[in-house]
């Protein structure tokens, strides 16, 4: 694994470009661009330049996928589908052959295994074991959780499936996520954060502090990148 920190006042335009550096690569690479969306605010205003600037990217070769989901209908505030259709997909007006949603509205149990059954059966379309993405977005929280991965959680600890439900007790709630399994398969992983919310947080996921999930995301063949964006 190789890992690169970026720090930049220019968060939207330096986290978009590594996106379209990213899929070009890889459409031109594979014919095909496989990327996994983080949600929450700090990725938003990627996402809304994205959609203006990526006008000459073939969506209908790529698959959008998301590494996490609050159990909500699409529609719900909190959905992190519904960000990403409000600041990328309906802008940019990418085919709906080319998202694939995790159903927050379904029993969180089904929801996962279904998310999983669908990567699943694409990767074996492709002969492939595991279904491995070219880019994962990943965000930090503010008890160093990373997609739905919180800190005491059981789902820290799973090592067979690559989607699960995952309660979070300090939310009393069900989240939808990837797994490390899945995370760490990736070819490229992308974490885009807020530097001036967590300076000393970021330090100890940097430094490898096994109390914080986010430590644990260690692609075996992969790279890391933080875009980590400084107030202006």
């Amino acid at each position: 694994m190789s890992r690169e920190v970026i720090r930049t006042k220019n968060f939207a335009a330096d986290g978009t470009n590594f996106i379209l550096d990213q899929a070009h690569k890889a459409i031109a690479d594979r014919n095909e661009f496989r990327i996994a969306l983080s949600g929450g605010n700090t990725p938003r205003p990627v996402y809304t330049r994205l959609a203006t600037v990526a006008r000459d990217l073939r969506w209908e070769s790529i698959r959008f996928t998301f590494g996490d989901e609050r159990c909500v209908p699409p529609d719900d505030t909190q959905s992190n589908f519904r960000m990403a259709r409000e600041t990328l997909f309906a802008p940019a007006a990418i085919p709906q052959k080319s998202i694939m949603r995790m159903r927050g509205e379904l029993d969180p149990q089904i929801a996962a295994q279904e998310y999983e059954d669908q990567l699943d059966l694409l990767a074996r379309r492709c002969g492939e074991q595991i279904y491995r993405h070219d880019l994962i977005l990943l965000g930090l929280g503010g008890d160093g959780h990373t997609a739905s991965l919180f800190p005491g959680t059981a789902g820290l600890d799973e090592t067979t499936r690559r989607v699960i439900a995952n309660f979070v007790p300090e939310l009393n709630s069900w989240r939808l996520t990837f797994t490390f399994s899945l995370i760490n398969y990736a070819r490229q992983i992308c974490f885009l954060v807020n530097a001036t919310k967590n300076a000393e947080l970021i330090e100890r996921v940097l430094g490898g502090d096994p109390q914080l999930p986010a430590s644990r995301v260690v692609p075996a063949a992969g790279n890391v990148t933080w875009i980590l964006g400084l107030s202006s």
